[in-house]
């Protein structure tokens, strides 16, 4: 198992007055969840912490949800909350590990190296009763950061039609069994339930405990109970691409780096009338 890209609460408790390190509030819920990540920043967080929203840093020309903006797009955001090249990154979620391995993946994406996780997020802070403030957060001065767009790191559906027909890639679907079977229908409108025939399911709660991914045994343990052959290359995919994410780090702490993310995931798969759906087990 390699060094996981985790920091804890007491780790970054003593470093808050850092010069150089940025704290991201990285909350995001699904309207299922019934949780305002905004309002949920302004009563309580990390104090420093920026808040990072998801769907305000993505693709908005895009129809689909939270797609990757274009690099320079990207940059121009980041240079907007105060965030600069050279900055050491952490990042958390108000689930304890739900959204920040998306923010996570982004930031390695596009080409920031030092990006870490608070293990177990917001919920293991406050657990350690560290110290927590409210509001809009501190305005930062704008600073120059630079994106570089790792394209080999997303994938989109046409990568994906070619891993399920060569065979050169295991494509793992993080969302629930009842949805990857096709038994729920699906939240988002005019996408068919179901899943991409041939691909295999690891729902992203399998990975974890109490807002932490597992131990070794346990993540090898999942992967293996999935039928995912961890000695393959693996593109990750999800609903639209968040827990996906949660997936790819798993495989990242395990020494088996995904191949890449797929971005549109189910949402743009199953809205895609030519492309083919499969219902029942994998």
């Amino acid at each position: 198992m390699t060094t996981p890209p985790f920091v804890t609460p007491d780790w970054l408790g003593a470093r808050l007055d850092a010069p150089d390190l940025v704290v991201l509030d990285a909350s995001w819920y699904l309207p299922a969840q019934g949780r305002d990540a905004a309002a949920e920043y302004r009563a309580s967080h990390i104090p420093g912490a920026i808040r990072f929203d998801i769907d305000a840093m993505s693709d908005e020309a895009s129809p689909l949800p939270h797609m990757l903006p274009r690099p320079e797009v990207f940059a121009s955001r980041m240079r907007a909350l105060g965030i600069g090249d050279g900055a050491q990154i952490v990042v958390y979620d108000g689930l304890g590990l739900f959204s920040a391995p998306r923010v996570w993946w982004m930031l390695r994406t596009f080409g920031v190296r030092d990006a870490a996780i608070l293990e177990g997020g917001f919920p293991a802070w406050v657990a350690a009763g560290l110290p927590t403030e409210e509001g809009e957060g501190r305005p930062r001065d704008r600073r120059h950061f630079t994106a570089r767009l790792d394209n080999g790191a997303v994938a989109d559906a046409g990568d994906i039609a070619r891993a399920l027909e060569t065979g050169n890639a295991q494509v793992v679907d993080a969302r629930s069994g009842p949805r990857f079977r096709g038994e729920e229908q699906e939240p988002r409108p005019g996408v068919r339930p179901g899943h991409m025939p041939g691909a295999l399911n690891l729902h992203y709660a399998a990975l974890q405990t109490n807002g932490r991914l597992k131990d070794e045994a346990g993540l090898r343990a999942a992967f293996a109970e999935a039928g995912v052959d961890l000695d393959r290359p693996v593109v990750t995919t999800c609903g639209s691409g968040v827990t996906a994410a949660i997936i790819s780090l798993a495989l990242e702490t395990l020494g088996r780096p995904a191949k890449s993310l797929y971005d549109g995931s189910w949402s743009e798969w199953g809205s895609d009338p030519e492309r083919p759906v499969a219902t029942g087990p994998a």
